[in-house]
């Protein structure tokens, strides 16, 4: 059941639709290192020829996967972004009503250096790493996005971290003037993610300013958004205004809208079923057939041993 603006009275745990957890992201190729961003290939520059003032311009990284790249119109009017509508058209009919011109993010809590970031120091510190990330991604689907961005750790080690610093809090934008899907009670907003400090400083987790080329759309969480390619979708938090490193575990958005169905750390992991239907298989969007999917999204190599002394059918 989708939840349009005429109805308010909705449960979170009725209207994600099946396809939010059957799509996962498939096995990256040993040769490639996954991130939480996607690079775009040299072959594909000519998607980017025509470069706007809001064109970024990055390397392609040495994490990126060779697989085919979804489609830009897919990617960007297929969305989940609950603050506009949970229709996934929704969004990019919506997030023109969102305004990021002086847009600010401040890192604070258990740091030395507490530090207000807006988008002209984000863009300075992208080219300290100046690579595009081709990465598989997984919403409500699966796709293979050329994201661009750079790793959050470049950014958590500029506030310095306190010894007390044990997890990472994002919080999104709350204005329910720009995110009409805000005036319904869906879930509980602000939209709040959360990751362990170690989670948070793999080099795979990306703070992610584009997309095919340019800065990202409103839809798909500008201006700025994280990128956990190992996780499901909705552990990357879109359009965050503030990141705060706090001592205890966050009460994340979806698990707290509905524990049983959405655990904290949400790997992703086809021997854990979602209560309402099987993760095992996923489809990636402009394919009929379902794939496998793959543990950590086949992201493995890279992030497996964040894990190695965790139950994952207990910490899902």
């Amino acid at each position: 059941m989708a939840l349009r603006f005429s109805d308010p009275t909705v449960l979170p745990s009725d209207i994600t639709p099946e396809t939010v957890f059957n799509n996962r992201r498939r096995f990256i190729s040993a040769s490639f290192a996954s991130s939480s961003l996607i690079l775009l290939p040299n072959a594909r520059a000519d998607q980017v020829a025509n470069k706007s003032k809001a064109s970024l311009d990055f390397k392609e990284s040495e994490f990126s996967t060779d697989e085919e790249l979804t489609s830009k119109h897919d990617a960007t009017t297929y969305n989940n972004f609950y603050e506009f509508g949970t229709d996934k058209e929704d969004p990019v009919k919506h997030a023109h009503l969102m305004k990021t011109q002086g847009w600010q993010l401040s890192v604070e809590g258990e740091v030395h250096k507490p530090k207000i970031f807006d988008l002209d120091a984000l863009l300075q510190l992208a080219p300290l790493e100046e690579r595009v990330y081709r990465l598989r991604c997984v919403e409500a689907w699966s796709m293979v996005i050329p994201w661009l961005g750079f790793p959050l750790s470049s950014l958590l080690k500029m506030v310095e971290p306190t010894g007390n610093a044990k997890f990472v809090e994002f919080l999104s934008l709350h204005d329910p003037e720009q995110m009409p899907g805000q005036y319904y009670n869906v879930l509980d907003w602000p939209y709040i993610e959360g990751l362990r400090i170690d989670e948070a400083m793999n080099p795979l987790t990306l703070l992610t300013l584009g997309m095919y080329g340019h800065r990202l759309p409103n839809q798909n969480g500008a201006p700025v958004r994280l990128v956990t390619p190992w996780k499901y979708g909705f552990k990357s938090a879109k359009s965050i205004v503030k990141i705060k490193l706090v001592e205890k575990q966050p009460v994340s958005s979806w698990n707290k809208a509905s524990p049983n169905e959405y655990g904290f750390y949400s790997n992703v992991n086809p021997e854990v079923s979602h209560p309402r239907w099987s993760q095992r298989k996923e489809r990636r969007i402009g394919e009929f057939f379902k794939r496998d999917t793959i543990m950590f999204n086949g992201y493995g190599e890279w992030v497996s041993e964040l894990y190695r002394d965790m139950d994952l059918t207990k910490y899902f």
